[in-house]
């Protein structure tokens, strides 16, 4: 199916679940807000009473508001904290990027991908995504809507957009919009980032049928330059401006600066669109409870038929307007045809149905069930223009959760196993248990998660993507042990990983793909604590070790640290503050290399980088609805240079950034 008639059906697709879902609105009948599925399976009738939705409370900004990720039971609130920029700024502090925001990024700790079944195998982006883990399902009593901007160094701006509102008890929709965009200090490197998010709950009065709608689009226009020529210039800048020097790939005339383009003439292109369906028919038990002026309809639910409908559309492609020959040639030892323009596209179309039923043993816990399923997928794949693959996938899954009532336990446990296709014998296997040790003591979950999976498709010898060595590659097998101790009285959490690798798959330089057939391990450690200073000052410690057993071709820091101490409380009644110092700090290793025309990282073991800690200044605070960050960013480079994020690759110098978001509610 050609990708622009794929784009007009997503498009489609969603005009008619909006159509679809105010034309539902207005059918509803009045009821009292209800929490997702099986939580609380109550409706309220009232004589003679208005919905409690239409009702406005006497505050003007009384609000009940709250999530669920998707596929989650649990309920969260919002976060309104302002000591932690990251949890506003979509960039962990465990993860680099190549000197700039929107360019690719991976983690300083070691983080296989631990999916199985079929990938394109394009990650360096990851991070920037809308996902359908990280997809939220709200139900509020008050239209919600917050707003969010940030101005930063060279033109660097990000725009966060988020609405949510209930139009009855029963249905809820939202939407929300990023753009980030960022030229760069260097030549060739702007990066712009659109994301996408629609998602939509309804339920029927009496509780039987429930569907969740999700439609995600996540678009990534990123310019590569293949790093600086010479970095020993970042030594001797004539205006002290890093844009200056030349780059390795991107014809220096071509090179602007502007922050309202984001064209590409050389670089990555990549789109991730998906529709999500999600919609079971509920069979159960009937009852109600009558008090004095109310009557509560109530279902429980003891058995499940359910459906997942789920298209997706990704395109990775590669293209240089501007060839340079000579410069390919020199720096990646790859030949051109005569600086014409050229280009690597895979796009793929994948289809999936998942049937399922699923049994709710305990009626009055619906947090405990048993769920078995199967499901089938079609894939559909253009490489380049011409060339076209179908593929398909058998596979099965089954799963067991267990929250209990007393909520002192909390267990869950799924598979999934690869019965026939392309993917033939990938398997997941999770298991997962929380313990509540005691108010004062806290909660202890461990836990074991195996995936055994194929290479992903860019190891074939079909994807355009210029690997030399493509082989019969066997799957990878990985096996995580974890364990994670929080103790929220005292701001403690420690976490431990173990993982086990065999087949590792990796590439080791810019077009060569290799396989490591001997078993390794890897041990991490982690520590995250709330220290007390005094009245008004906080020390937030995170500290991060990890160690590679093996001759693992694998080269990770084995200290990651970050340290904020800051100044922090309520003043003047309205006013919340944090402002402080934040370091950040990586032991010395042997970073990956990266790999523009395939856009993946790759292991190198000759050149170690090794940095001065990075120091922030920040004043963070929330007035009411409004939080506020200014940021001053990498202070140390004012006393040296430019920390290293991989070879060729230097860092941002000091970068400021202000920001702002403010929620209100209507």
């Amino acid at each position: 199916m050609h990708p622009s008639k794929n784009k007009i059906y997503f498009i489609v697709a969603l005009l008619i679940c909006i159509v679809a879902s105010n034309s539902l609105a207005q059918s509803f009948r009045p009821g009292q807000m209800n929490s997702f599925s099986g939580a609380n399976n109550m409706q309220q009738s009232r004589t003679g009473k208005n919905d409690s939705l239409q009702k406005r409370d006497q505050f003007a900004d009384s609000i009940t508001i709250f999530y669920r990720f998707f596929d989650s039971t649990r309920n969260r609130v919002l976060d309104s904290s302002i000591n932690d920029f990251t949890a506003r700024f979509p960039m962990p502090f465990q993860y680099y990027h190549l000197g700039n925001f929107g360019t690719a990024a991976q983690s300083m700790r070691f983080h296989p991908l631990m999916k199985a079944g079929f990938d394109a195998g394009f990650h360096q982006y990851d991070m920037y995504k809308f996902t359908l883990e990280n997809t939220r399902f709200y139900q509020t009593t008050r239209p919600y809507t917050e707003l969010g901007y940030l101005l930063g160094a060279k033109a660097e701006q990000l725009i966060d957009l988020k609405h949510t509102q209930n139009r009855k008890s029963n249905f809820n929709f939202g939407f929300e919009y990023r753009f980030s965009n960022s030229p760069g200090s260097l030549k060739n490197q702007n990066a712009s980032h659109n994301n996408f998010r629609f998602t939509s709950h309804y339920q029927t009065n009496n509780r039987q049928y429930e569907v969740f709608f999700v439609y995600l689009a996540n678009k990534a226009s990123v310019s590569e330059n293949g790093g600086l020529v010479d970095v020993t210039k970042l030594d001797s800048l004539a205006l002290n401006d890093p844009f200056e020097l030349e780059t390795r790939i991107g014809r220096s005339g071509a090179a602007i600066r502007n922050p309202f383009n984001t064209n590409v003439s050389t670089g990555n292109l990549q789109k991730d669109n998906m529709l999500l369906i999600k919609h079971h028919f509920d069979i159960g038990k009937k009852d109600s409870i009558v008090t004095d002026s109310v009557t509560y309809k109530i279902f429980y639910p003891r058995f499940r038929v359910e459906h997942v409908f789920k298209m997706q559309q990704q395109l990775s492609n590669f293209f240089d307007n501007n060839v340079d020959s000579i410069r390919y040639k020199n720096y990646f030892n790859y030949t051109t045809r005569n600086a014409q323009p050229f280009q690597f596209k895979d796009s793929w179309n994948i289809l999936t149905n998942e049937f399922s039923l699923v049994t709710f043993p305990d009626k009055n816990n619906q947090s405990q069930f048993l769920k078995a399923g199967i499901g089938l997928q079609n894939i559909k794949g253009t490489l380049d223009t011409f060339n076209t693959v179908s593929l398909n996938n058998i596979f099965l899954t089954g799963e067991y959760r267990n929250r209990t009532k007393n909520q002192v336990w909390d267990l869950e446990a799924k598979g999934e196993f690869y019965l026939n296709g392309f993917n033939s014998g990938d398997y997941s296997a999770y298991i997962s248990m929380k313990r509540l040790l005691g108010k004062k003591i806290g909660f202890l979950n461990v836990g074991f998660h195996n995936v055994n999976r194929s290479p992903s498709y860019i190891f074939n010898s079909l994807s355009t993507f210029p690997i030399v060595n493509r082989v019969g590659y066997n799957k990878e097998n990985i096996i995580r042990f974890f364990g994670v101790y929080e103790n929220p009285s005292k701001d403690l959490t420690i976490t431990g990983e173990y993982n086990v690798v065999s087949n590792y798959l990796y590439f080791d330089s810019f077009f060569t793909a290799k396989q490591e057939a001997t078993l390794f391990n890897v041990l991490q450690l982690g520590v995250a604590k709330k220290i007390k200073l005094a009245k008004h000052f906080n020390w937030y410690a995170e500290l991060n070790m990890q160690q590679v057993i093996g001759g693992a071709p694998v080269n990770i820091p084995s200290i990651i640290t970050r340290n904020r101490f800051a100044f922090e409380g309520n003043f003047y009644t309205n006013l919340f503050l944090s402002t402080g110092v934040e370091v950040r700090y990586n032991t010395a290793y042997k970073a990956d290399g990266y790999s523009p025309l395939l856009g993946q990282f790759f292991y190198q073991n000759s050149i170690s980088i090794s940095n001065r800690p990075d120091l922030h200044a920040f004043l963070h605070f929330r007035i009411k609805s409004f939080k506020g960050f200014i940021r001053f960013e990498n202070i140390n480079t004012l006393f040296s240079n430019m920390n290293m994020q991989a070879n060729n690759y230097p860092g941002q110098g000091l970068w400021n950034r202000v920001g702002i978001w403010w929620n209100f509610v209507n």
